[in-house]
């Protein structure tokens, strides 16, 4: 047995996507990091061992424009690029490659923490047992990330917790319980089937669990078509205690596993003759296990009042979605749902223990109530709070702070390496001052100053509400839409979304009736406006008028969405709050034409926000038709040193790319991303150089590092085509004097 001592400026204990983005955000901040995973794989719970659904803040396509940027976000577009039809051990390759990408990481698998060292509210070193290799691992660093989930380092280090359940009384929340108990979200192990095209008989081994002796097949859905995370509601244990009962967990859910299996097989109520299984999980998906206590405790009110916090520095828009303790034995429907109205904000003082001073937490057991953690456990959301707590810990360090002291009073250096990063946070302009690309002018080739869809793809039938968000700057003074109509008159209101993060009629702000004559291909004038205080998106509502039908368009407007009206259905009459508004015409949109705007102006490439918020947020040419390779150029009134250019692409977060053993989305490289462009600057009158040449481009966020710093008075950025959208897109070009 080997005894060996590593020495970091950072130890991240998890290897889950918490950590994985914790090590790769550190690491790019210039921190060497060890990165220690007890699994013989990344990935945690999205892993090829127990393959749940990457979800996050798009609540699988109910909130709008939420898909994460930052490392997650290049995650799941690599991923879209390399492994479209999801297979889980791609992405198992997907997450190893990222990590060995960045050379600051060390990583170490099969690495089991089992001691923590710590003294005078500080931990000193953990030490893990490298399964395989018999090696004892003493990890020594100034500071240390717990993303582990069940948050072992933590406690071994005298962390204050909690686990289960706290009371009403304590922050007021609805859905907690009146009296606290120690009951917690349950694991769940999950399995997948496949058609041998021959029949496959099952026998069941002796321990499958008979379900026609319990309530399942009476209170869960079981068809033969259901695979993976369609089953997620095979939980339990959340009445025992989820680590020190694990193995017998684990023992009862794969009774169930076979029970059900067996069900689906043997009952003779389904078409499963020829299906066998494939896969079946044996490492327990948990959910819920400690939460640390940080400065701030995130509750129910700050996810559901979406609270603006000022050291905001990720967001979630999964909703509050709570599970029985009794899991698949329980009498109650599987889960409950309550959604935010858009996404919420998740602040700095979440992320760090509040008694021990370099301990960083990111996960499932950072600082929150249980009601609020229903919303912030799922995987995207947890890969934004571990980018967080990386470039924190790494920030903090580099500048001789406590966690404590960056988020109370250097917050402004967490915040420009954060947009600097290109990390999922809303509402946070970019005015760093070492992006020297704020005092310059922008130009362009072209602008879409008035945009309008006009070729028909089809017709839309009002036979519900029509729902759309367009974006108002600065003003709205009407619209035309294209209609079919028998005769009548179409009412349409214009509604104020309020929250620039939220995309929902809120505030009624104008609304007129229309006569529309009969006939067909008719634009009519709609003359609802709106003159708000800053750039921010309408919705706009068609009502129901069976007499007209609009024509809609093949692709759509940037920074628009349309959603029809709809009644729940029957199956969702269980949960508290559902959306009245269902995404329709995903890349489409309403043959429209729009007045003049500032909504894509040049300008919008320079600070201002990286993603939708109260607008798109890019910069659009006019359609590739008649500019072809449309351009921006950055013009600064005296010379600047460039080290670093990096550019941002519109990688459309309103398309779900959670594919991973899910669904499939069509295409490979993101149709709005542009793929081939140059980068060149000058010197006064000099002549044009080349510093960058990129093609096949599938990427949102590219870092252009010069060989030697370079005085430059003018940038440009040619564009030359896309990976298929009709008009070139940038969201932000930036230029840095020194490289990072």
């Amino acid at each position: 047995m080997q005894q060996l001592e590593v020495q970091s400026d950072l130890t991240v204990v998890g290897g889950g996507l918490a950590g994985i983005c914790a090590a790769i955000g550190a690491a790019r901040q210039g921190s060497t990091v060890a990165l220690v995973q007890n699994r013989p794989v990344l990935g945690g719970n999205s892993s090829s061992e127990v393959r749940v659904w990457v979800c996050g803040a798009t609540a699988h396509g109910t909130q709008s424009f939420a898909r994460e940027t930052g490392i997650m976000g290049e995650l799941f577009v690599e991923n879209q690029f390399r492994n479209p039809l999801g297979n889980p051990y791609y992405w198992d390759l997907v997450l190893l490659e990222a990590v060995r990408a960045e050379p600051r990481i060390t990583l170490y698998l099969n690495t089991d923490v089992r001691s923590v060292e710590a003294a005078d509210g500080e931990i000193r070193s953990v030490t893990g047992w490298q399964m395989g290799s018999e090696k004892e691992i003493r990890f020594v660093s100034p500071v240390f990330v717990d993303c582990s989930g069940d948050g072992l380092v933590g406690v071994l280090a005298g962390a204050e917790h909690r686990t289960g359940r706290e009371p009403r009384s304590e922050y007021g929340e609805s859905w907690a319980p009146d009296v606290p108990d120690s009951n917690t979200l349950g694991s769940t192990l999950l399995f997948y089937s496949k058609d041998a095209g021959e029949p496959v008989r099952f026998v069941p081994p002796s321990f499958a669990r008979d379900v026609t002796e319990t309530s399942i097949p009476e209170r869960r859905v079981i068809r033969s078509d259901m695979n993976g995370c369609a089953f997620w509601w095979i939980e339990w244990g959340g009445e025992l205690d989820v680590v020190d009962d694990n193995e017998a967990i684990r023992d009862e859910l794969q009774a169930v596993v076979y029970g059900i299996w067996d069900h689906i097989k043997n009952s003779g109520r389904f078409d499963a003759d020829n299906l066998t299984l494939e896969w079946i999980g044996s490492v327990p998906g948990k959910r819920e296990y400690r939460r640390f206590l940080g400065d701030h405790v995130l509750t129910q009110h700050d996810v559901l009042d979406q609270t603006d916090f000022d050291d905001r520095v990720a967001f979630g828009g999964w909703s509050i979605d709570l599970h029985p303790p009794g899991g698949v034995y329980a009498a109650e429907r599987g889960s409950k749902h309550w959604h935010p109205d858009g996404n919420y904000h998740i602040p700095l003082r979440s992320l760090y223990s509040r008694n021990v001073r370099n301990l960083w937490m990111a996960g499932r057991n950072i600082s929150a109530s249980h009601v609020a953690f229903g919303t912030t456990r799922v995987m995207a959301t947890c890969a934004l709070l571990g980018e967080a707590a990386g470039v924190g810990a790494a920030v903090a360090l580099r500048n001789g702070l406590t966690p404590r002291e960056l988020a109370h009073d250097r917050f402004g250096l967490m915040q420009h390496a954060l947009t600097r990063a290109d990390s999922s946070i809303l509402g946070v302009i970019d005015d760093d001052p070492e992006n020297v690309a704020l005092s310059a002018t922008v130009t362009a080739s072209s602008t879409l100053t008035r945009p309008a869809l006009e070729v028909s793809s089809g017709t839309l039938p009002l036979t519900t509400d029509l729902g759309m968000v367009i974006p108002v700057d600065p003003a709205l003074d009407g619209f035309e839409l294209l209609v079919d109509s028998t005769g009548g008159s179409l009412t349409v209101e214009l509604h104020d979304p309020v929250k620039a993060q939220n995309y929902l009629p809120a505030k009624l702000v104008d609304s007129c009736t229309v006569d529309v004559p009969a006939g067909e291909k008719r634009w009519i004038n709609v003359p609802v406006a709106w003159r708000p205080s800053a750039p921010s998106n309408a919705f706009v509502v068609l009502r129901s008028t069976p007499d007209i039908s609009v024509h809609t368009a093949e692709t759509g407007l940037p920074g628009t969405v349309h959603f029809a009206h709809r009644d729940p259905a029957p199956d969702e009459q269980w949960t508290e709050q559902f959306r009245a508004w269902k995404h329709i015409l995903p890349r489409g949109g309403v043959c429209i034409r729009l007045g003049e705007t500032a909504a894509y102006a040049p300008e919008k490439v320079i600070g201002g926000y990286a993603r939708p918020y109260g607008g798109p947020n890019l910069w659009s040419s006019e359609d590739l038709a008649w500019d072809s390779e449309p351009w921006l150029e950055l013009a600064w009134t005296e010379a600047v040193e460039l080290s670093e250019i990096v550019v941002v692409l519109d990688a459309d977060v309103q398309e779900d790319l959670i594919n991973l053993h899910h669904h499939r989305t069509p295409f490979e490289s993101l149709p709005t991303l542009v793929a081939a462009y140059d980068v060149e600057v000058r010197d006064g009158d000099g002549p044009w150089q080349s510093v960058a040449q990129v093609t096949e481009n599938h990427h949102r966020t590219q870092h252009h590092y010069l060989e030697t710093p370079t005085r430059a008075t003018h940038l440009r950025l040619t564009t030359h085509h896309t990976n298929g959208a009709p008009r070139a897109h940038v969201v932000s070009i930036r230029a840095y004097s020194s490289a990072q």
